[in-house]
């Protein structure tokens, strides 16, 4: 059940993204803890979850990015 609750935590934070010019650095973390508290979600361990969630989106998000600036 925790890692649907970080999934679904990631799910709401898309436009909580950290950007730099045309790369995407993360999710902003702030906001991402406290959707899961409003949420009743176990903020240890969404916060221990979120970081494997975010490092792939970050990756597949610039990888499209990179490609549609080709």
């Amino acid at each position: 059940m925790e890692g649907w609750e970080a999934w679904d935590v990631a799910l709401r934070c898309a436009g909580q993204l950290r950007t730099a010019q045309f790369v995407v650095l993360g999710i902003d973390m702030n906001a991402a803890l406290k959707i899961a508290e409003t949420l009743g979600h176990e903020a240890a361990t969404v916060a221990d979850l979120l970081p494997a969630c975010e490092s792939g989106m970050v990756t597949a998000i610039n990888a499209k990015v990179n490609e549609g600036l080709k």
